[in-house]
Formats: structure tokens, sequence, C-alpha cells
């Protein structure tokens, strides 16, 4: 990796420019970051980004937006981390924000059938979601096994503590069960980040996650309340953006903040915007407040989702040439992907499956959505588009 910097206003642009064009979700934002990277701009190695894709896969967060920070990270330090996220970020946030002050302003801006149009393009993005990782994270029976075991788990008891502990479990399983083969070594990332840095960030990050649901109790403050609920669910999430869903469900759908209608039919939306899937934050925000308000709780909502991913990848990057090479690690890891499946299977059951599908048709609907998909290839922001259109012309 060239060792000269990049301005954050340049890296800005760039991530703008992929904010606005990113459709298709973690995997084609990771093959966008790549594209532009490393064979366009030649800023990083193959082998550099390669290593940069599997940290993030190791940690909790969305993993695409965690591939962006660390690339603005060692192109221009902070500041580059920062104006990479704003510019991935941004639009989306945007459009989901007005989207949400929009259906406040005018509650019947979408008609029932369009909001059930997006509730049925919404499930076939998660069976796609659980097609796809299934297919790739459990090849084999025994994955198979603790994947259909997670699910049941998570359906008997659909709690978020629940579904923490079967994570925990799946990695504990993981380390016993499965071992990955050892890897020979790479070139080592250029990491502009000491260890007393890395060491920092990440007690820091420790010390948020235990003590803002403590301070949110003394503290009763919507605002103060919301950043701790999505700061917790930032720090928890593990496999991806459409993981969030239940967590995030579990937060403000199960507390009355936003009801189950607005919640999935937000999450249908998200699918037509590009950029990062965890800016449904922002639109969860803004559906919690009015006015002016709403656009600060989007604000702060759309901070706390993301800030555990800064602290993460800044404080793991500088020892993560010698994580990547611990075979315990991956083995946790092997076991944690096999539940993360299983959740999503249960999250397509509960609520998208159930809040979906109510008639023949409604299947007949989303196994069109599926086939669109994952078939036929088309990108999501299309499908939804075309739920839409289908549900205003009903």
């Amino acid at each position: 990796m060239p060792s000269q910097k990049n301005s954050p206003v340049l890296i800005f642009l760039i991530f703008l420019r992929l904010g606005l064009t990113a459709f298709g979700g973690p995997v084609a934002h990771l093959a966008y970051f790549r594209q532009t990277f490393v064979e366009q701009r030649r800023w990083l190695s193959e082998q550099n980004y390669a290593d940069l894709v599997a940290l993030c896969q190791f940690l909790p967060g969305p993993a695409s937006s965690q591939v962006g920070l660390a690339l603005g990270l060692t192109q221009g330090g902070y500041s580059g981390a920062f104006a990479a996220w704003l510019g991935f970020t941004l639009p989306s946030a945007l459009m989901l924000t007005l989207l949400a002050l929009g259906l406040q302003i005018q509650a019947d801006l979408f008609s029932s059938q369009v909001l059930h149009a997006l509730k049925i393009v919404a499930l076939a993005v998660v069976v796609q979601a659980v097609w796809g990782m299934g297919k790739s994270l459990c090849p084999e029976k025994p994955r198979i096994t603790l994947m259909i075991l997670s699910t049941c788990i998570c359906l008997l008891w659909p709690i978020v503590t629940v579904q923490l502990l079967v994570l925990g479990l799946a990695a504990i399983v993981g380390i016993y069960c499965f071992k990955p083969v050892q890897t020979k070594d790479q070139v080592a990332l250029d990491v502009p980040l000491s260890t007393q840095a890395g060491v920092f960030w990440l007690l820091l990050f420790g010390l948020l996650l235990v003590l803002l649901p403590l301070l949110a109790l003394w503290l009763p403050l919507p605002a103060l309340e919301l950043f701790s609920a999505f700061y917790r669910v930032g720090s928890l999430v593990f496999g991806g953006g459409h993981v969030v869903l239940p967590l995030l469900q579990a937060e403000v759908v199960t507390t009355g903040w936003v009801n189950q209608e607005v919640f999935v039919a937000g999450y249908g939306a998200t699918q037509a915007v590009p950029g990062p899937l965890f800016t449904f934050a922002a639109f969860l925000g803004a559906s919690m407040g009015t006015g002016i308000a709403a656009i600060g709780m989007a604000a702060i909502g759309l901070l706390a989702i993301f800030l555990p991913a800064f602290f993460l990848v800044a404080g793991v990057l500088p020892f993560w040439q010698k994580l990547r090479l611990n075979l315990k690690l991956q083995s946790a890891l092997t076991g944690l992907n096999a539940a993360v499946v299983g959740l999503l299977l249960a999250v397509l059951y509960d609520p998208i499956w159930t809040g979906a599908i109510q008639s023949p048709q409604d299947f007949a609907w989303a196994l069109l959505a599926f086939a669109a998909l994952n078939y036929w290839r088309l990108p999501p922001w299309l499908v939804v588009l075309g739920a839409g259109a289908v549900g205003l012309l009903a």
C-alpha cells in the first residue's frame, strides 16, 4: 500500500459516489470497494484488501461499512475514516429520514397496498440472504444442525437475551467442534495506528456498552434511551445488515417506540436505497420524533448504531495480523456464522413472513420477488420500485 495518504475531501467524494450508486447489499458493496480501490485507484493490494474484509467478517456490526471505515482509516487517518463513513451513509440516511417525515406529514403517503407490497419484498430479500448465507456458511451436517437448533430456540424464546446467548454458545461449540485449516502468512497491513490507540478504542467501546444502559435508567431521556439502544444493537450484531432486523425489532417495536407496520414497511423501503442497510436506524429514529426533533432523533440513531463499528475497527486493526492466524478464533467464527443463519431463519418467519403472507396471492408475489432477486439478478431497488408500482395499481 502506498505510504502517501489521501485527503479527507477526496475520500469523502469517492465514498459519496459509492453511497449514491452502491445498490445490492453488503456483498455488492464489497465488490464496489474492490473495483474502486484495488483495480481502479490501486490504493491497496488485492492481498491487503482481502485482509480488511477478513477483519470485518470477524467483528460484530455492518461488514461493508466497517471495510469502508478501515479503508478511510488506512488512507487518511481518523478524518479519512469519518469522511468515508459520511460519504457512504449520507445519501441513504437522508432519503430514509425524508421518507419517515413524509409518512408523519401524510399518513397515507403510501397506500395500504404499497405498504403490503414493501413487506413482501422485505420477505424476499431476507429469504435471499438466508439462502445465500446458508449455502456458504452451513455446507455440511454439523453446521446445518447447529443452524436448525439455533432457529428453534430463537422461535420458542424470541427475546434479545436468548438470541445473544445462542450466538455465544454457538461460538463455544465452534471452538470444540470445527477445526479450520491454517493458512500461510500474508503481507502485513500498513496500519497508521499504535497498539496503545487500539487498546483505548476497545476500552471505550466496552465502557459505553456497559455504562450507557445504566445512564439511560438513571436519566430516562428519549434521546439517551435511543442512543443506548442503538449503540447496543450496533455492538452485538453478527452477520451483516440483515441480522440487525431482529435486534432492532426487539428494541423499537416491542417497547412501542415504532409500530410493526411502520417498522416492516421501512425495512422494505431500505432495500430501495443505495448504501448500508444500517441506515435503517435513521428511518426508525425519525419515526420516533416530529418536525426538527425527528431529524435530531434520526441523527442520534444513525450515529449510535455506527459508532461501535468505528471503535471496533480502530481497536482491532493494530492487532489483526496476529488475530487472523488464531485457529480458535476462526473455529468460534465458524460456529457463530451457523447460528447467525439460524437467527435469520427465525426472523424470516416472525415478523417477516407472519406480517407479509396473508393469502396465496401474497405468496405468489413473494415467489416472483425472490426469483427476480436470486435468479434473474435484478437489483433490489428495482424490485422494490416494481412492487410499489404494483401496490399503487392495486
